[in-house]
């Protein structure tokens, strides 16, 4: 029995000495060798040197392994943070692909599909080849273990032998050939006498094994089951060394007698054959696995691409076609459904061509009418306004009727002029041929410019005009003589639908954006009128006079000034309520607005549970949502406060600013 502890090699002894620099002289008078101020005597001076030495290189190669550690470890971190953002970009780039491509979710779906199902099926061949091999080996084995087992009993029981060679001689035959013939072990053997029996021992016989095998390679349940048992036989799985390697294999365990002593005797069967054989069919699974989810995925590209192809070229013609390239068309191929659905895409392009052809043809011409009547009406209408203001100074000299006729005269002709220059602003902007004029000036210049403008009318209506505002001073890059006219309009609506009542002007600011509101009291909008208050030629109430000489084009050019600027114009109002409109410029040109200074829905008008009567009319350049969808707008801080003229009443929470609630038009 040989046991698997290795001795420990004896230390040697010896005092340690300094590294292979340290000073060594001849003692005078001893003739003892001294190191580093010891006395070291002669017979173990090339012993401490030695051991000196050792001790030396063992402390520089240690400091140099640390360092050669360090330093790998700063490779090793400077790789990972350089390759940290290539993994990141890669997968953004995956997750890109995925939400964009349909082949490439498919085809990866496909494989992850392919991969899992073949998992499964290998696995379960795997298993179930691995059973059938482990059962057909371990009843050979279970049969050859009988059939030695009763060999090895037989000659024990006719043996004769009586002195200790004999017995060992007998004892080593048997168990010999029950490894088999041959130059390759067939089985190999476990012989371990019985504990604690109560019959005499047989003296000379305690254990043998083959191949420096000890019973430790026995498992202890299948050595407790032998030693509790009569004449059956158990087996177990284990593992054993054979040379170098641990080889799984079968221990099949019986009991023996010889001489009186119960011995337990196991044979091992080697499986590193049938183990060998399982490899080899799972490499073989896994190459035909492999193989096929790669035809797999292969095919699934080959057919996704015959399907998604055509529906992408169409998407690419259809983003072509909505960018105006109304000449686009898809190639058809064949006659399956795909090139049916090519072709019924290219009828239908076509049949928008035309549509959009012959719309866009009918819009020029209509444009290019109200442009040449516009200005072919200028010359007659410029002859009609001289005479008409010739009768008009004249007046006082007619009688009654011809003066009567001769103010209404003069007022319709200027009337007819300034819809005429409305009529001609607004075929510029359909020509998009209306540019900006924009320069930095100050807000507070053109608000009051057009107060004072509008203040005779509103002396003639009754109302008092009242601009407030927290700032003094702010700068607008704008085309001033646009921006005027919006706040004109704005103010003169106000003005001739308050009913005599004030209009608030406020103005505020915030870092990216300027607001003017115009506030009235009077008879206010309800949601439809709302909904229309920016059409052309639009009147709330048609009965109702236009005592201004307005055009019904004012708040139409308005909103396209205001898009002009990549700005808002929003509308607020509720009948009996008055009316709130509001113009929000960017600071900068060209830039954007997040958020408007001032609130759109008057703080002084409380609209409890009145959610679905409050109306916000959006006029921007395409950026008004980022206003709607929210439902609380907290007033800003910069916000000036309005007068009330109306009893003040705070609303509820959540319901104090109409252009957050999601529910505006937008134009």
């Amino acid at each position: 029995m040989v046991s698997d502890t290795k001795q420990a090699p004896e230390s040697s002894t010896g005092e340690p000495g300094a590294g292979p620099e340290t000073d060594k002289v001849k003692h005078p008078v001893s003739g003892h060798t001294v190191v580093s101020g010891h006395t070291v005597p002669e017979h173990t001076d090339a012993r401490a040197l030695n051991l000196a030495w050792i001790l030396e290189r063992t402390r520089i190669w240690t400091r140099r392994a640390l360092i050669l550690a360090l330093r790998v470890s700063r490779l090793v971190l400077t790789g990972l943070r350089h390759i940290r953002p290539g993994l990141r970009y890669l997968w953004r780039a995956l997750l890109r692909r995925w939400r964009r491509s349909l082949e490439f979710r498919t085809v990866a779906v496909t494989i992850v599909l392919s991969m899992a199902s073949f998992a499964v099926v290998g696995a379960y061949l795997s298993n179930q080849i691995a059973n059938n091999l482990f059962q057909e080996r371990l009843k050979q084995a279970e049969s050859e273990s009988r059939y030695y087992v009763k060999q090895v009993q037989d000659t024990f029981d006719g043996s004769q032998a009586n002195d200790q060679s004999s017995v060992i001689t007998l004892v080593y035959d048997t168990l010999k050939a029950v490894e088999g013939n041959g130059s390759v072990i067939q089985r190999r053997y476990v012989f371990e006498a019985m504990p604690e029996q109560t019959k005499p021992r047989n003296r000379w016989v305690e254990s043998r094994a083959s191949d420096q095998l000890t019973v430790r390679v026995i498992p202890p349940a299948l050595r407790k089951s032998v030693q509790e048992s009569g004449k059956d036989q158990y087996w177990a799985s284990t593992e054993f060394p054979v040379g170098n390697q641990d080889h799984p294999g079968i221990a099949v365990g019986n009991k023996v007698t010889f001489n009186g002593t119960v011995y337990e005797l196991y044979l091992l069967y080697d499986l590193d054959t049938a183990q060998q054989t399982l490899d080899e069919i799972q490499n073989v699974l896994w190459a035909g696995g492999a193989a096929l989810i790669l035809m797999i995925g292969g095919i699934a590209w080959y057919v996704t691409r015959n399907v998604v192809s055509p529906v992408s070229h169409a998407a690419v013609v259809s983003e072509k076609l909505a960018a105006g390239q109304l000449q686009e068309r898809m190639v058809v191929k064949g006659e399956d459904e795909v090139a049916r659905l090519g072709a019924s895409f290219n009828h239908m392009a076509a049949s928008l061509q035309e549509q959009i052809t012959q719309l866009a043809t009918l819009s020029q011409m209509q444009q290019r009418f109200v442009s040449d009547v516009s200005h072919e009406l200028r010359t007659p209408l410029t002859t009609v306004r001289m005479a008409a203001e010739v009768l008009f100074d004249a007046r006082d000299d007619f009688d009654p009727i011809n003066k009567r006729s001769a103010e209404l005269l003069y007022n319709q002709v200027e009337r007819f002029q300034s819809l005429l220059s409305d009529l001609l602003e607004i075929s510029r902007f359909d020509a998009g041929a209306a540019v900006l004029d924009s320069e930095p000036t100050d807000i507070f210049q053109v608000v009051s410019h057009v107060i004072d403008g509008a203040s005779l009318v509103a002396a003639d209506y009754g109302s008092e005009v009242r601009l407030t505002s927290r700032h003094k001073r702010i700068i607008v890059e704008m085309d001033a003589r646009r921006i005027d006219r919006i706040l004109r309009n704005l103010l003169l609506n106000a003005v001739e639908h308050g009913e005599g009542r004030p209009v608030h002007v406020s103005v505020a600011a915030n870092h990216d954006a300027v607001a003017i509101s115009v506030r009235d009291f009077g008879i206010g909008m309800s949601p439809a009128e709302a909904a229309r208050v920016f059409d052309r030629f639009w009147r709330a109430d048609p009965a109702r006079a236009r005592t201004t000489g307005g055009s019904g084009l004012g708040l139409s050019i308005a909103a396209e000034d205001t898009k002009l600027h990549n700005g808002w114009l929003q509308a607020w109002g509720r009948k009996g309520a008055g009316s709130n409109f509001r113009l929000t410029l960017p600071l900068k040109k060209g830039g954007t607005i997040v958020k408007s200074p001032l609130q759109l829905e008057p703080a002084d008008i409380n609209l409890p549970g009145a959610a679905p009567e409050r109306q916000i009319l959006v006029v921007d350049a395409g950026d008004a949502s980022s206003e709607q969808g929210s439902v609380a707008d907290p007033t800003p801080e910069d916000a000036p406060a309005l007068p009330p003229v109306l009893p003040p009443v705070l609303p509820p929470a959540g319901e104090n600013d109409a252009d957050k609630t999601g529910e505006g038009t937008g134009l």
